[in-house]
């Protein structure tokens, strides 16, 4: 079932400003907040240093970035998940797909890798190793899309055949051709499977519960397909 939705409620479900999840999927962990803090120290130290030692004069601009800099750490992630947020509203459709889970399987993905050094003094490679989880997800169309995420706890109860509604996007007025989607929401379970997560979960649910309601007066719509 693919059923287009309105722009007033595309821009609900994926608002401008980030969410208190995406603000936490950027504010990473303790590290990246202390990476933050830093630039922020460091922006600080070199106002202060023009303005005490080279005794220059600061205007309005300079104390409006000195305040940005000062509250880096705080607004980076705001930026960083409004920013990705945004390239997902420049799409100018968008509809609710529910489908189901066709097939799903592990990956050992590698996320990247650092040099150290051992015991004997030798250079070694480690490699950063995350296991995700793949999901195909179709309908009786015979369009599907691919989505992966890092694997969870939760995701054991994930099975082939379950419902799966998410968010598709398109420049196709009839949504012909699918070039974005959402992270994806398996009802049977309350359990959304996601790298980014992209919706407001409030709204989802609330479309989802609609649409639900609805689902036996929707007509068939020709098969769409996904833009590569």
């Amino acid at each position: 079932m693919l059923v287009p939705l309105t722009r007033k409620k595309f821009e609900q479900l994926i608002p401008l400003i980030a969410t208190g999840s995406q603000y936490q999927y950027y504010a990473g962990k303790f590290a990246n907040f202390l990476q933050r803090l830093l630039i922020s120290v460091i922006a600080m130290a070199l106002i202060l240093l023009g303005e005490v030692l080279l005794r220059l004069e600061f205007g309005p601009i300079t104390f409006l970035v000195g305040v940005m800099g000062a509250f880096f750490w705080l607004w980076y992630p705001v930026f960083q998940a409004s920013i990705r947020n945004a390239k997902c509203r420049r799409y100018k459709y968008s509809g609710f797909f529910r489908g189901r889970i066709i097939d799903w399987w592990i990956t050992d993905q590698l996320m990247g890798k650092q040099e150290t050094v051992n015991n004997k003094g030798e250079l070694v490679i480690v490699e950063n190793r995350e296991k995700r989880i793949n999901l195909e997800i179709g309908d009786n169309t015979g369009f599907a899309v691919e989505l992966q995420a890092p694997l969870r706890n939760a995701h054991k109860v994930i099975a082939r055949g379950q419902i799966a509604e998410m968010i598709v996007m398109s420049n196709s007025s009839d949504l012909s051709i699918i070039q974005e989607f959402s992270d994806v929401y398996i009802p049977s379970h309350d359990l959304w499977v996601n790298d980014y997560p992209y919706v407001r979960r409030d709204f989802f649910n609330e479309v989802s519960r609609r649409l639900r309601k609805k689902q036996p007066e929707t007509p068939r719509r020709r098969r769409p397909r996904v833009e590569p």
